[in-house]
């Protein structure tokens, strides 16, 4: 089959231009569900998911961005008709010579399972934050692969600590992936993301590298990744966080400081050596202000230099800090969050005081990102993200690298 990629790329290129064809395409045909303004993020999601590979956690991430949009919009099914004849209209008008005819009926074919998909995850989301875009601030180089980007959105986002909205750069449109605010919702707006380039990674090293303030950013809507405090009720905290899965666990140290509930909080904060450890400063300053209830613990799990009681992986130095009663959250990379299922239940940490982070690489893991209002539907998301037939354009990219 005729593979829709080089043409999508070709599109991409022109990516502004090529969004404005295609809604000025379904505006003249009376079809106006779709926004101006945020044409060149339906556009390109829907382009991206159509005819690119990508992993789990980045098809799962343009699927909430599409889903949203098509509830917010109030589309119909019989919207893909002309949602697919503007994608075909526009892709053969900017691919120039790597247009083939035969990529007519793959792109068609490919749009409307892809607008299925977006219905059927709609109806599972329900209701909740929109998408929106906001412009970075500051870019600050935290350590050696991480950058602290500031983001102050054109619209108050709606989310709460814990919770993970998928995020894009407009110097890859359509490429969606997941991140955590680090701090809870701030009187003025803004939002703090934490991002480690990944070398094999397709967005990480261009938001780390490349994006500079006064460039846009596109937000999606944030959901539950099993980080929520509400399941906690009163009990103290533990929070071990690995690398920049730091960035919601802080994000839940704000919540509490800010919650009439009091509660003792024990963070135990790892990384490979002092060099990797990148948000020193602030966690020096949290630690300080809070020391009534806050108690920050350093794991260094490869660095011989600091004194011989911060030696030690991550989730030995938390279970040392555990108590019985405790609410025990981690968050970091699939690898540490694969490691903490097997030996935290098996070190004697109750299953139901455990809570991990999702990780998006194995499909149980989405059934936590559901909506706040639709707690109901967890059941309902899976068969939303998991219907593509085998063998089609967007079937590909669930077994794609990142």
């Amino acid at each position: 089959m005729t593979d829709p990629a080089q043409s999508l790329a070709c599109a991409l290129a022109a990516h502004d231009r090529a969004a404005d064809h295609f809604w000025s395409f379904m505006e003249d045909r009376s079809v106006r569900f779709l926004p101006h303004q945020l044409a060149p993020i339906f556009f390109s999601t829907l382009g991206h998911l159509v005819a690119s590979r990508d992993a789990p956690a980045g098809r799962r991430a343009g699927l909430a961005v599409l889903g949203r949009m098509y509830r917010r919009f109030g589309l119909y099914p019989y919207h893909g008709t002309v949602v697919a004849a503007a994608m075909v209209d526009t892709v053969r008008r900017f691919a120039g010579t790597s247009w083939e005819p035969e990529l007519a009926g793959v792109w068609e074919r490919g749009c409307r399972r892809v607008i299925r998909l977006a219905e059927r995850t709609a109806a599972a989301m329900g209701d909740g934050p929109h998408v929106t875009v906001g412009e970075v601030e500051a870019c600050d180089a935290a350590a050696d692969g991480v950058a602290v980007l500031t983001v102050r959105p054109t619209r108050r986002l709606r989310y709460l600590p814990g919770q993970a909205m998928p995020v894009c750069t407009p110097r890859l449109p359509g490429v969606w992936r997941w991140y955590s605010p680090a701090n809870a919702p701030r009187p003025d707006g803004t939002v703090e993301f934490h991002i480690r380039a990944i070398s094999e990674g397709a967005v990480s090293p261009v938001l780390v590298e490349r994006v500079a303030p006064g460039e846009s950013l596109w937000l999606g809507p944030a959901f539950d990744v099993g980080l929520s405090l509400e399941v906690a009720g009163e009990a103290d905290l533990l929070l071990a966080a690995g690398g920049t899965g730091l960035a919601p666990i802080r994000a839940l140290v704000e919540q509490v400081a800010a919650s009439p509930i009091k509660r003792r909080v024990t963070l135990v904060v790892g990384a490979r050596s002092l060099l990797d450890l990148y948000d020193s400063v602030a966690l020096d300053k949290l630690a300080q202000a809070q020391r009534d209830w806050l108690t920050v613990v350093l794991a260094f799990s490869d660095d011989r230099d600091v004194e011989p009681a911060a030696q030690g992986d991550l989730l030995s130095m938390a279970l040392s800090h555990y108590r019985p009663g405790q609410a025990f959250y981690v968050c970091g990379s699939p690898q540490l969050i694969e490691a903490a299922r097997t030996r935290l239940p098996a070190a004697g940490v109750e299953p139901g005081c455990l809570h991990l982070a999702a990780t998006f690489q194995h499909a149980l893991n989405s059934a936590l990102w559901v909506s706040r209002s639709r707690p109901s539907s967890t059941n309902a998301v899976e068969p939303a993200l998991d219907a593509t037939p085998r063998g089609s354009g967007a079937d590909r990219f669930r077994r794609g690298a990142t």
